[in-house]
């Protein structure tokens, strides 16, 4: 594949509309796993998704422009699958199985389009929500998220001249690879991209995918982006996320149906999927509380995927867990993707080489670090800490705590009705950068 010139690419815009997000396949792995078992076993069930910036000092309505915001949402909302993509879903071999999306789930998505969204401004900010059944609402959150960070990104380029953006992708390409030198040097490295909800762009986002392929050669194992899997021949990789514990929590009427909601998640996931995609997260409401009630039976699963505990601090205690429990932690498997830059990586690797089999799913320090990058003085291009959550379901508020507190979603008087219910055990407030 030709390499674009991304300085020229940016320079010439002669063009009405730049789409930012050309497939329904530019969306992480993930989603596609969750959505079959969504549509399977939740089909009734609506979810609203909203927009939350944590880094409040970023006036993003005051970066962006709502007319672009609104074409590109509007855009997005036009993609079908493609006859191409859906012979490879349907025929590719994902985690060994060539069997893993249903004939019946694959004929229901051929015709899927992403459903309407409410957009307001307020105070600096968008307030950005998609309301509908679960099915449909969930596709939003990768392209909405990825829609205005490249938007952000086009807004902080938009005044440079050519030589100007010829230097920021030089000196953005040199800090990369220089990044990759260092990954070159840890044996046995297992490490992908997990780069698309908040990407500088798509362009530069296979430009990183493509500088791993060939700088780290086997130890890239591949990309949560489905589209950038099939045009790169590369492993499209993912497994679950925060919503499914999210959403039955807020579906629970007592106490202990609230208690089991992370379990029955995994009971539902293991009706759909088995072996390499049996990965738990287990920090919807605080890692140690999931830890203390877990069912014995989740020991025999692959591994963990700590994510907003400190990678090392996590994985420890994953490892005490696994003990008690009289598993091996070396015949298991820990996926830190939590923030992750190459010094983390290289710290948590050397932490734990030999003790457990590790893997590094590395998100926005890949695909979005810029800092230092620009010949002229910009805060634009760094990069911000913005999700898109479940924020009800069925009309009932949802919620997530994590081991960081400065992650929680939900409103306050929720959050302090799950934290008396899960206890607020070795939570800890850090600074939350990406």
């Amino acid at each position: 594949m030709a390499t674009t010139d991304l300085a020229r690419r940016v320079y010439n815009h002669a063009w009405k509309l730049d789409p930012i997000v050309r497939s329904l396949l530019d969306t992480d792995f993930y989603k596609l796993l969750m959505l079959q078992m969504i549509w399977g076993l939740y089909p009734k069930v609506d979810a609203t998704f909203s927009l939350i910036n944590r880094k409040h000092t970023v006036r993003l309505a005051d970066q962006i422009d709502e007319g672009e915001l609104r074409a590109q949402l509007d855009h997005a909302r036009t993609l079908r699958m493609s006859k191409k993509e859906m012979i490879w879903l349907a025929g590719n071999t994902f985690y060994g199985s060539t069997q893993i999306f249903a004939p019946e789930f694959l004929a229901w998505l051929a015709d899927f389009r992403l459903p309407d969204y409410e957009l307001v401004r307020r105070d600096g900010q968008f307030e950005l929500t998609f309301h509908g059944p679960w099915m449909l609402t969930t596709m939003w959150e990768i392209p909405a998220l990825a829609i205005i960070n490249e938007l952000r990104s086009r807004a902080a380029l938009k005044d440079l001249g050519r030589f100007e953006l010829d230097v920021l992708y030089a000196r953005a390409k040199a800090k990369m690879w220089s990044k990759v030198e260092r990954l070159k040097r840890l044996p046995d490295l297992s490490i992908s991209d997990f780069g698309t909800r908040r990407r500088h762009s798509f362009l530069w986002q296979r430009w990183c995918v493509e500088a791993l392929k060939e700088g780290i050669g086997t130890a890239f194992t591949g990309t949560s982006n489905v589209l950038l899997a099939m045009d790169t021949d590369l492993e499209a990789l993912g497994t679950n996320a925060h919503e499914l514990p999210m959403v039955l929590a807020a579906l629970a009427t007592t106490e202990s149906q609230l208690r089991a909601a992370p379990y029955a998640v995994l009971e539902d996931w293991r009706t759909y999927y088995g072996g390499n995609l049996l990965i738990v997260l287990p920090d919807a409401f605080g890692t140690t509380a999931f830890l203390r009630d877990a069912p014995d039976w989740v020991a025999d699963w692959t591994g963990f995927r700590p994510d907003s505990a400190p990678p090392i601090e996590g994985g420890e205690k994953i490892i005490e867990w696994w003990q008690a429990k009289g598993k091996d932690p070396r015949e298991k498997l820990l996926i830190f993707s939590d923030g992750l830059d190459v010094d983390s990586i290289e710290e948590t690797y050397r932490h734990f080489r030999g003790r457990v089999r590790m893997a590094f799913g590395w998100g926005t320090n890949l695909t979005n670090d810029f800092e230092g990058c620009s010949p002229v003085p910009t805060t634009g291009l760094d990069a911000i800490s913005l999700v898109c959550k479940v924020s009800e379901a069925n009309g009932r508020p949802a919620v997530k705590l994590s081991d960081n507190p400065n992650k929680a979603t939900g409103t306050p008087a929720e959050i302090a009705r799950y934290l008396k219910l899960f206890g607020d055990a070795d939570m800890v407030r850090l600074g939350v950068r990406v």
